[in-house]
C-alpha cells in the first residue's frame, strides 16, 4: 500500500495527521511506510493536483477528494473535530477499502 501526507511548510495540522495515519495503520494491522511530502510552490501544487494541507493519499488518491480545494493553505475536512485533521474514521474507512484492493 501506497501512503502519502502532502503538506506545506508550518502546516499545525500535519503532525497531528502523520500520527493519526499511523495510528489507523496500526489499528488496522496495516504495515505501510508513510512517505511525508512537501510542497513548496504553485507549480508542484499543480502538478500534483494538490487540495491542502494536509493531504493523505493512499495508492495516489486523494482521502476525501471532494473536500474544498485549498491550494498552498490549510485543507478542511468536513465532520472534522479538530480544524485541519481529517476524521478519524473517514482515513480508517480509505485504508480499509485499499487494503480490500479498493479505492479510498
Amino acid at each position: 500500500m501506497k501512503v502519502e501526507v502532502l503538506y506545506v511548510a508550518d502546516c499545525p495540522s500535519h503532525t497531528p495527521t502523520v500520527r493519526l495515519l499511523k495510528d489507523v495503520l496500526a489499528a488496522e494491522g496495516v504495515q505501510a511506510e508513510v512517505k511525508e511530502v512537501l510542497v513548496v510552490d504553485t507549480q508542484m501544487a499543480g502538478e500534483l493536483k494538490f487540495l491542502g494541507s494536509p493531504t493523505i493519499r493512499i495508492n495516489s488518491l486523494d482521502i476525501a477528494p471532494e473536500s474544498p480545494k485549498g491550494g498552498l493553505a490549510c485543507r478542511l475536512y468536513p465532520g472534522s473535530p479538530q480544524i485541519g485533521v481529517p476524521p478519524m474514521e473517514m482515513v480508517r474507512r480509505a485504508v480499509v477499502k485499499a487494503r480490500k484492493g479498493g479505492t479510498p
